[in-house]
């Protein structure tokens, strides 16, 4: 009895000595990629914090013209100097876009469009986990609406200009998650039944199907589309729930920092040679195994036809 308890008073020590390898072995995953970027335009949602924030600054770093797009545009700004001052790159720009809204998708778009006649590199970071319920301008349950329809909306926007600018790529921001996800065609949008976690888990599978989906129309075109794991990261996702803030303070020793989450967004983005494993998932930058559900061909040819459907694309 007396051990046992030596042990659990130990073991705080412990894990904190241990946390340095034990972070480490967590964020193996390095994009050791030494492309650089002039001429290169490149989009990353959500880039005005955490992994998006550290994505946009390493392209920057490589030359690349950066757009951050980003819902709350004056914190947009203040990152988008940080990164013009340490990378020296003034060519960081901020553009509004607000994925749970199709009318500001519709607007960057257009805006984007006319700005640029290249896009090399799209990057659909951004997202939301466990919000209360609620639903989007366009009355789509918030994650589905922003995880994984906001981004099949601007990815379609833009994809004309992702093939005319080829080799280009489309990164696709999941997570280990997915493994609880499930695809409920007839509750998709949560009015049926609605848990905020599976809800987050659901619109990270719709991540991987669309990225599998994605790759198999666009063989032979030049773009390539890859869904990565960026890890377990510090990061501004978790805002909407207190247990899970609670939980990344409890574990922050071995959380990633943002910095180690882009890697693997990176390593897709920038790595040569990689267009053969176009649809694949990755994670700590190798490719990752994903759940039976992630596979379903079926299920991803359906959610595209549907995601169609509620964003009034023609389908093909």
């Amino acid at each position: 009895m007396i051990g046992v308890l030596l042990l659990l008073l130990l073991l705080p020590l412990l894990l904190y000595i241990a946390a340095p390898q034990i972070r480490k072995m967590l964020s193996s995953g390095v994009c050791t990629s030494t492309v650089q970027l002039p001429g290169k335009v490149a989009v990353v949602t959500g880039a005005n914090t955490g992994i998006g924030k550290e994505t946009a600054k390493e392209l920057a770093q490589r030359g690349a013209r950066v757009y951050i797009a980003c819902r709350d545009v004056q914190k947009g700004e203040l990152v988008a100097r940080e990164i013009q001052t340490m990378t020296g790159n003034q060519q960081v720009l901020v553009r509004k876009l607000d994925l749970a809204d199709t009318k500001s998708i519709r607007a960057f778009a257009e805006g984007f469009l006319a700005e640029e006649k290249h896009l090399h590199i799209l990057i659909n970071n951004a997202g939301v986990m466990m919000c209360p319920y609620s639903k989007t301008a366009d009355g789509f349950e918030m994650h589905i609406g922003v995880n994984h329809l906001g981004h099949f909306l601007l990815t379609h926007l833009l994809l004309e200009k992702l093939k005319e600018s080829a080799p280009s790529r489309v990164v696709n921001v999941s997570s280990l998650a997915h493994h609880l996800g499930r695809i409920h065609f007839h509750n998709l949008q949560g009015e049926k039944f609605y848990s905020a976690g599976l809800a987050y888990c659901h619109s990270k599978l719709a991540n991987i199907l669309f990225t599998q989906e994605l790759a198999r129309r666009l063989k032979g075109s030049g773009v390539s589309a890859y869904s990565v794991h960026p890890g377990t990261v510090n990061s501004e996702l978790v805002r909407h729930s207190s247990f899970m803030k609670w939980m990344w303070w409890l574990f922050s020793f071995f959380i990633k920092t943002p910095q180690q989450g882009a890697q693997t967004s990176l390593y897709c983005a920038l790595t040569e040679g990689l267009e053969i494993l176009s649809g694949n998932h990755f994670s700590d930058c190798h490719v990752a195994w994903v759940s039976a559900q992630a596979r379903n061909e079926t299920v991803a040819r359906r959610l595209w036809d549907v995601s169609c459907d509620l964003l009034g694309i023609p389908m093909d």
